[in-house]
């Protein structure tokens, strides 16, 4: 009797969550699987993202759900119908990580922090006899098309995944240096997202409230307007608020060299209502204390509107605390953004994740060009993926081989 042939051998390039959940997948089909990480560990962003709370996806309803993914929606609308939230929430209780909703409809691993999750997934692989190969950069193809990496080592694999992440924080491992390795390939320059902006402070701002927070804002561009917070920082401005609309002000700014957005520092009051306070006597008191005490205005707040007024906008102080502009000149670098816009343009990919014109090579995550914005839709956009191209290679592999 003949030997039975020997299990197809995959490589995955990047143990980020889109590599490690398409090396389940194929491990779960009976491929034997190798991860390549060219960090000393794995998961290190997904570590990175859980220290203050892994909000691993959102509750919201799929067709709600899906639209965040803008251009993107119809796309990766098929990859979430097959690994939706609710399935990813099933995953995670399946490791012992149960999850929960928050207030705002995010969701949470019950432990909280990314860690647990990550050992269990880990221990997972492991049992799944999926290897790991730590401190291994990739550096392209030999001439006979087995992987090369940079110490010298060479792997000849049926297939390959890379899911090498975009450009955003380069010190845990993506820098996008992958796009030099790809060439053929439609790339759409990567660029930040769910990025803080630049802003010209005056000296005496920046220097009084750099790292102050900007608490209960609503902040208005292009038609929007975002509640929630923000932080002021030495360059600029970044936070939750401002990364739900940095896709649009950093298109705007590439367009049309400028974007103005429109700060509401008391939401909750009405114009009249603050224009009624303001018109009280200030009996002697300073400009900051007389906002503080009529309209509850914190320091940075002042401050805001003290920037406004001494660049020569003489509106009335109700109308600037409700509609205070603040004129950004360009995003902050990749390697500070949160995630990366850009990546491999979705038409060269097949159904499967497959790149059409390298058939064996599969991508997926955050190098794929696809960009969502924070609330859980990062995380499940990179776990959906790769599922998608972990399901992609086993069809491939048993049509080919």
């Amino acid at each position: 009797m003949a030997d039975a042939s020997p299990s197809p051998k995959v490589a995955v390039i990047g143990g980020g969550p889109a590599g490690l959940m398409a090396a389940e997948v194929m491990a779960a089909a009976g491929i034997a699987v190798t991860i390549f990480e060219r960090m000393p560990s794995l998961g290190r962003k997904l570590l990175m993202a859980g220290l203050s709370g892994l909000n691993i996806t959102h509750s919201e309803p799929l067709d709600k759900f899906r639209a965040r993914y803008g251009p993107a929606a119809d796309w990766m609308g098929r990859h979430l119908q097959h690994f939706s939230p609710e399935t990813l929430r099933q995953w995670c209780a399946s490791l012992g990580q149960p999850t929960f909703v928050g207030s705002s409809g995010r969701v949470f691993p019950k432990a909280m922090k990314a860690s647990p999750l990550l050992r269990a997934w880990l221990r997972r692989l492991e049992k799944m006899d999926v290897r790991v190969v730590l401190r291994a950069e990739w550096t392209g193809w030999d001439q006979m098309g087995a992987l090369t990496f940079a110490n010298g080592a060479r792997f000849s694999a049926d297939a390959v995944v890379l899911a090498l992440g975009g450009a955003s924080w380069p010190r845990l491992g993506a820098d996008g240096s992958w796009c030099s390795l790809l060439s053929g390939v439609s790339i759409t320059v990567l660029r930040p997202a769910n990025c803080g902006f630049v802003v010209d402070w005056s000296d005496t701002f920046r220097a009084r409230f750099a790292g102050a927070p900007l608490k209960t804002i609503a902040l208005s561009f292009g038609g929007r307007t975002v509640r929630g917070e923000a932080m002021i920082t030495r360059a600029g401005i970044e936070g939750g608020a401002v990364y739900t609309l940095s896709a649009a002000l950093r298109d705007t700014l590439a367009q049309e060299g400028r974007a103005r957005v429109v700060l509401d520092l008391r939401p909750d009051v009405s114009l009249r209502s603050l224009t009624e306070r303001l018109e009280r006597p200030r009996c002697g008191a300073s400009l900051s204390n007389f906002l503080r005490k009529s309209v509850g205005l914190p320091a940075v707040a002042i401050g805001l509107v003290q920037e406004a007024r001494h660049a020569g906008d003489d509106r009335p102080l109700a109308s600037l605390i409700k509609a205070l502009p603040l004129d950004l000149v360009e995003p902050f670098g990749l390697a500070r953004a949160i995630s990366t816009a850009g990546g491999i343009a979705l038409a060269e990919l097949d159904e499967g994740l497959m790149l059409i014109r390298r058939p064996g090579l599969f991508a997926a995550g955050e190098m794929l060009d696809w960009e969502a914005p924070t609330g859980g839709y990062l995380l499940q956009g990179c776990m959906a993926t790769g599922a998608a191209a972990g399901h992609g290679v086993v069809r491939w592999l048993r049509k080919s081989l």
